[in-house]
């Protein structure tokens, strides 16, 4: 079979292209809601983590915030997402696209956290001391001085996580997901011609990564330019 008719065959007859369309509509959709999730989560957890390294307290608070990452960063995220379809939500009925955001959300979360975390102990102690000299408390000087420069610090490594959270979003067909990579298989499996769907579906995330990594670098360049 030539190239004109399997293209035919895997995209255009019976419009199984649609496949694909709707499949990206859902990658791109989960990702950015599991990140939106992922950095309110994320922001929660290195608050209580940088609190209770600089000041001792939340220690209850900070025991759950190192477990919870410790957890969801030592299991993989396919088994997260399983978990939470068939353990979970086993006797609810949730909308697959439900449970996406909240697995890919709550995965998300535990990176982001470090990932403030870092950003947030990389300012220098004399910081919070001149917070304090000027009579903000510790909360006030953690959001009017700290954080500001902490985001600005790690909006990179955000952005990364987000190309990340993108291509661990392929997972998602073990619930019956219908994202990018099922919408793939689905066309594989009326075809029975494996080589053109998944490679169209393989081009089309790396068409998303390098833009997604495209705009990461001309956010660096912002910010390092705004330094000087």
């Amino acid at each position: 079979m030539g190239f004109r008719e399997s293209f035919y065959l895997n995209f255009i007859k019976d419009d199984r292209y649609m496949y694909l369309v709707r499949g990206l509509g859902n990658t791109l959709l989960i990702t950015i809601v599991a990140v939106v999730v992922g950095i309110i989560i994320g922001f929660l957890l290195a608050y209580i983590r940088t609190t209770h390294d600089k000041t001792g307290h939340w220690k209850v608070a900070n025991i759950f915030a190192h477990v919870y990452i410790t957890v969801i960063r030592g299991t993989p995220v396919v088994l997260q997402l399983l978990i939470v379809y068939f353990v979970i939500f086993a006797s609810v009925n949730v909308p697959k696209i439900m449970v996406a955001f909240i697995a890919f959300g709550l995965n998300s979360g535990a990176y982001v956290a470090e990932i403030i975390r870092a950003g947030l102990m990389s300012i220098d102690d004399g910081q919070y001391e001149a917070g304090s000299s000027l009579g903000f408390s510790y909360t006030q000087t953690m959001f009017y001085f700290i954080l500001p420069q902490a985001i600005k610090n790690v909006l990179p490594a955000l952005g990364n996580e987000m190309i990340v959270l993108l291509k661990e979003t392929s997972v998602a067909g073990y619930i019956a997901m219908d994202d990018l990579t099922r919408g793939a298989d689905i066309i594989r499996s009326q075809t029975y011609s494996a080589f053109m769907p998944l490679l169209m579906a393989a081009a089309i995330y790396l068409i998303f990564v390098l833009l997604f990594d495209s705009l990461i670098k001309k956010l660096e360049r912002k910010l390092k330019n705004s330094d000087h």
